[in-house]
């Protein structure tokens, strides 16, 4: 004869939840395998865990996800570069251009008349006076100074606006690479072809760079195109109709921008980061190498300040 089932005996058999003994449980956790009451389990992609092994399996979660992307893999930018809302570069560079400019006037005593000051003289870029006096570094020095208040507010106020859209998406090594160089390529189109010699100086350059990039940005996503167009009407009313604009500077920076865009949008995705460093280091050498052979054409020079019509000017004869 079959005995009545006896509920008592049979929670009696039970195991005591592993956190709270008192609690006599049929379950366990599909990961441990230890006793557990329904108030210490949770739903899991496998069964139900206990709590202890869901913040286990979260931290292994966090650390993998951690070194995954340490390793290079990840969520990226059309450019290859993890996303991040940082701008800390372009805050960087506006900086050091404030500071330098401030620098120029307390110097010269004077906002409007910056230049005259021997930092800005030092810096500026003479034209075909470089290459004569060796002074290689005016390369990069003068995409660091400006002509007055008005001209280093509209640079970094273009500087901000373009760079905090441009940086998140190259991320800070591409971004910094795409400024300087772009700022390379506005200088040499300066040695290369501009025989003036009045100084040259400004963001500028570097900044076309910006707007050439952001060029090949729309081409290649295929956006909207309205405000390129605006943007480039305004620079280029700017750039042919005021007076002492460097044309060749902006046009130098417009085009390596766009040329360095190119090599780090369109770089084959296997390997991308060496693919896009070859392409700019190309057109970096190839710059260098027009900037070595103009100056193995000019003759050595006897460099100096000189005084020209009031103006202080670096002369070689």
């Amino acid at each position: 004869m079959n005995q009545p089932p006896n509920p008592a005996a049979e929670q009696a058999a039970l195991p005591g939840c592993w956190w709270h003994p008192n609690r006599p449980t049929g379950l366990s956790c599909s990961r441990c395998g230890r006793p557990a009451c329904p108030d210490c389990l949770r739903e899991a992609p496998v069964g139900f865990q206990c709590t202890d092994c869901v913040h286990a399996g979260g931290q292994q979660q966090h650390r993998q996800h951690r070194g995954y992307q340490e390793a290079g893999f990840g969520v990226r930018t059309i450019a290859g570069a993890r996303p991040s809302p940082s701008v800390l570069v372009t805050q960087v560079i506006l900086a050091v251009n404030v500071v330098i400019f401030l620098v120029t006037a307390m110097q010269a005593r004077s906002l409007s008349d910056n230049q005259v000051s021997d930092v800005f003289q030092l810096g500026v870029l003479w034209g075909q006076a470089t290459f004569g006096a060796d002074e290689w570094w005016r390369l990069f020095t003068s995409g660091f100074l400006h002509y007055g208040p008005i001209h280093i507010a509209v640079n970094m106020f273009s500087l901000w606006m373009m760079g905090r859209a441009l940086e998140p998406v190259f991320g800070k090594v591409r971004y910094l690479a795409l400024y300087f160089v772009s700022m390379l390529g506005a200088s040499t189109a300066v040695l290369l072809f501009d025989s003036l010699d009045g100084g040259t100086a400004g963001a500028s350059g570097a900044l076309f760079g910006l707007m050439g990039a952001y060029a090949v940005i729309v081409l290649k996503l295929r956006l909207n195109p309205t405000g390129l167009i605006i943007t480039l009407a305004l620079n280029a009313f700017i750039t042919f109709g005021v007076a002492n604009i460097s044309i060749l500077g902006h046009v130098g920076g417009l085009v390596t921008g766009a040329l360095v865009t190119v090599a780090l949008l369109y770089a084959p995705s296997a390997r991308q980061a060496t693919w896009q460093a070859a392409g700019v280091a190309i057109l970096v050498v190839a710059m260098v190498g027009l900037l070595l052979y103009k100056d193995a054409q000019v003759a050595a020079q006897t460099c100096q300040f000189v005084q020209h019509r009031g103006q202080q000017l670096y002369s070689c004869g």
